[in-house]
C-alpha cells in the first residue's frame, strides 16, 4: 500500500473512533433550563435569581449591597410592598427571595399566602422584631434576618439558603414553608402594653390604648395622645408591629389611627376618605389603602 493510502486509512479510522460534536442551537429557553440544572445540580458556578422585597430602601439598599459581593447571585428585581411582591414572583420565579414579614397593606406571609404552594421560591425572611415565631422558622429551616444585621450572619443565611437550592427535593421545601404559615398565621404576635418614650434624658412610658393616632415625622414617629403629643424615634412600619392589629390600623403611609377614636367617615376626591376622630382631629385615608374601608365598616357593624 502506498504512503498516501496509509495515510488516508489512519486517518478515515481516526474520524471513526472519534465522536463528533455538534453544538446546540442557542434559545432563551435552553440557556434558562441549563442554569437551572446549574442550580439544582451544582455542576457549574451556581446562578441565583434573587428578589428583594422590603419597603424600607435603606433595608434593600443593604442587602442589594451584601449580595454584590456574591458572583453567583443575580438580583432580578426589588419590591416596597406586599402586592408588587405577589406579582412579581409570579412573572419572574426567583429562585431565592428576601422577604420582610412587616410590610403595609399585605406582610410577608400574606405574600406567601397568594402564591402557589407547589412554586414557593426559597425565602430568606427579614424582620425587626423577634415576635414572629423565630423558633419555628428554626424549626422548619426556613432562615430569617433580624434588623440590622451583621454581614457574618447574612453570609449564614445566604450559605443555607444556596445549600438548600442545590439540594431542593421535590416538594421538600414547600412542604416546610405551608406548615410554618399554618402555624403563624392563626395566632396573633404579642405586643407591648406601653412604649417607653425618651424624651429630655427622661423615659416617659405611654399605655398603647391611649394613643390616639401615630404620624410620621422623618426619622421619628409622632404619638398623638390626647393633647399631648410625644417625639418616638422609631420607623411607621416599626411602631406599626408593635401596635395591636385588632385596635390600630394603618390608612396612609405616614399615619395609624386607633379605631376606637374613629367618629366619621366621609368620602373625598380620587377614591381618598376624611377620617374625623372624637378628640377633634381630621385625618385622611388614601386611596391606596382604601380596602381598608370595608374593613372598618365590617368592624362598625
Amino acid at each position: 500500500m502506498s504512503r498516501i493510502c496509509k495515510s488516508r486509512a489512519t486517518a478515515e479510522c481516526t474520524e471513526r473512533r472519534q465522536p463528533r460534536f455538534h453544538p446546540l442551537p442557542y434559545s432563551p429557553v435552553c440557556f434558562a433550563l441549563a442554569s437551572r440544572a446549574c442550580v439544582v445540580l451544582g455542576s457549574c458556578a451556581m446562578s441565583v435569581r434573587t428578589l428583594i422585597v422590603d419597603d424600607e430602601p435603606l433595608a434593600r439598599e443593604r442587602v442589594r449591597q451584601l449580595l454584590a459581593r456574591e458572583p453567583e447571585i443575580e438580583v432580578i428585581g426589588e419590591c416596597a410592598d406586599g402586592a408588587s411582591a405577589v406579582e412579581k414572583i409570579c412573572a419572574l420565579t426567583p429562585d431565592l427571595v428576601f422577604l420582610d414579614v412587616q410590610m403595609p397593606e399585605a406582610d410577608g406571609f400574606s405574600v406567601l399566602g397568594q402564591l402557589d404552594p407547589a412554586r414557593l421560591p426559597a425565602v430568606i425572611f427579614i424582620t425587626a422584631h423577634d415576635q414572629f415565631a423565630l423558633k419555628a422558622f428554626e424549626v422548619h429551616a426556613v432562615d430569617y434576618l433580624l434588623k440590622p444585621f451583621e454581614r457574618e450572619r447574612f453570609k449564614v443565611a445566604l450559605d443555607r439558603a444556596r445549600e438548600r437550592i442545590r439540594r431542593k427535593q421535590s416538594g421538600d421545601l414547600d412542604q416546610r414553608l405551608t406548615a410554618l404559615l399554618a402555624e403563624v398565621r392563626p395566632s396573633e404576635p404579642k405586643t407591648p402594653e406601653r412604649l417607653a418614650i425618651k424624651s429630655s434624658g427622661r423615659v416617659i412610658f405611654v399605655k398603647v390604648e391611649d394613643i390616639d393616632w401615630v404620624e410620621a415625622a422623618d426619622n421619628y414617629v409622632n404619638l398623638h395622645v390626647g393633647k399631648d403629643e410625644y417625639l418616638h424615634r422609631e420607623t411607621m412600619s416599626a411602631i406599626e408591629t408593635q401596635l395591636p392589629p385588632s385596635r390600630f390600623m394603618r390608612i396612609s403611609r405616614s399615619t395609624i389611627v386607633n379605631l376606637d377614636r374613629i367618629r366619621e367617615l366621609q368620602p373625598m376626591f380620587h377614591g381618598e376618605y376624611a377620617v374625623l376622630l372624637k378628640t377633634g382631629a381630621r385625618l385622611t385615608l388614601s386611596r391606596s389603602y382604601r380596602d381598608r374601608v370595608d374593613q372598618l365598616l365590617g368592624r362598625a357593624g
